[in-house]
């Protein structure tokens, strides 16, 4: 599947800004500046499990079935209710505050966040 697999963050852009406007705590924001976070994703079809995982051992975990309303948790770990879309070769999904997509491009993972006209980008390579 296009999706699966494990991935380390490589790169960042716009980070500080996009948290300052979603407002972090200026100590969330320091820890994640530089965090190594890793995805992994388990792709079955239209099912996903979607982890990140942040140094310290703190997990974010969302399972969805693509266009089914599902329940899921933002980075600060708040619940809501979403459904994630494919558009194209895309995952689409409109967080609280945020408009977020994931695409596989070259074999790495790119999620971008659009807020109030910020876009923030991560971009992390695949380890397996």
């Amino acid at each position: 599947m296009a999706f699966t697999g494990k991935y380390e963050m490589t790169s960042q852009e716009n980070y500080d800004e996009f948290m300052n406007i979603l407002k972090f705590p200026a100590d969330i924001v320091e820890k994640g500046r530089t965090a190594k976070v890793i995805t992994e994703v388990t792709q079955n079809g239209n099912d996903f499990t979607w982890s990140q995982i942040y140094p310290g051992g703190k997990i974010m975990k969302n399972s969805f079935v693509i266009g089914q309303e599902s329940e899921m948790e933002t980075m600060d770990g708040k619940k809501f209710k979403a459904t994630v879309k494919m558009e194209g070769s895309k995952l689409v999904c409109d967080f609280p505050n945020y408009h977020h997509t994931s695409e596989i491009s070259g074999g790495n993972l790119i999620e971008t966040s659009t807020c109030s006209g910020v876009v923030f980008k991560r971009t992390s390579k695949k380890l397996a």
